[in-house]
């Protein structure tokens, strides 16, 4: 019986440090980017040792992923909430989800990992695999269910996904710049409503 708690104690302390250094480096590469954070900076600040974040991370980079992750999947938690609030057709989730989207990207802390580093630190592919594990998955799998349901028109659902993903992308970095969030909204509105 000590054996289970001493062993559910140990992945609670895992799990706590794991958390810990996540926590304080997306603090430290939102403020200041990648480039500018050290390790050492992200130890001081999670309150670990520099052998608990190699335990944890190979090195700055794989922690970098972490973090990315775990925006990206905020970001889906957000974007899935918007769209499934009683949507009266593809196209108003459609529209529903890129608010969520658009929303969830106000932090500007988000907008430097996600749109600025990450595809710096970890390039177009990684930040891909990324995406489809977290988000894309649901918008390419939500616009197959509106094509085979006569929804919206047939069209290449990969070059689909993959452009409507650049558009928010582009819209966010935007509106972290100053943009009226409320134009971009109507113009990606207008841009759903033709797939229609």
């Amino acid at each position: 019986m000590q054996q289970k708690n001493q062993t559910r104690s140990n992945k609670s302390r895992t799990d706590a440090t794991r958390s810990a250094l996540i926590k304080a480096a997306r603090v430290l590469f939102s403020e200041k980017g990648y480039a500018e954070t050290s390790t050492p900076e992200v130890v001081k600040a999670a309150g670990v040792t520099r052998g608990a974040l190699y335990h944890h991370f190979e090195d700055k980079v794989d922690l970098f992923r972490a973090v990315v992750m775990q925006e990206y999947l905020d970001v889906a938690a957000a974007i899935t909430e918007s769209a499934t609030d009683n949507p009266k057709s593809a196209i108003d989730a459609l529209q529903q989800g890129s608010r969520g989207y658009l929303k969830a990207m106000q932090d500007r802390g988000r907008v430097r990992i996600m749109l600025l580093d990450g595809p710096a630190v970890l390039g177009h592919r990684e930040l891909g695999k990324i995406d489809r594990e977290t988000s894309a998955d649901a918008l390419r799998l939500g616009l197959e269910q509106a094509m085979q349901a006569g929804q919206i028109r047939t069209l290449p659902v990969e070059a689909l996904t993959i452009q409507l993903s650049a558009l928010f992308d582009r819209a966010a970095l935007a509106i972290s710049e100053g943009d009226d969030p409320e134009a971009h909204l109507q113009v990606l509105d207008a841009i759903l409503e033709t797939l229609g």
